[in-house]
């Protein structure tokens, strides 16, 4: 009898708001100050050892486990 494939779910990730965000930089030891939310999503990339890429993508973007993607597709800077 073949093996049936299990299908995977999309999983829409949760857009993140300036709370989430804050604590995710504080846990890596950035102070967000007065950071705006791009400026402070940047460093956190960079922090992270990724391209500061958030609000560059043209609606299309090759990493999808970035936990920014959701805001990231809607910006455009």
């Amino acid at each position: 009898m073949p093996a049936t494939k299990v299908a995977k779910k999309h999983i829409a990730k949760k857009r993140m708001g300036m709370p989430e965000i804050k604590m995710k930089a504080q846990s890596l030891g950035i102070n967000s100050g007065k950071m705006k939310k791009p400026e402070l999503i940047h460093t956190i990339q960079v922090t992270e050892g990724y391209t500061p890429c958030f609000g560059r993508s043209d609606g299309q973007c090759s990493n999808s486990d970035c936990c920014f993607i959701q805001d990231c597709l809607k910006l455009r800077l």
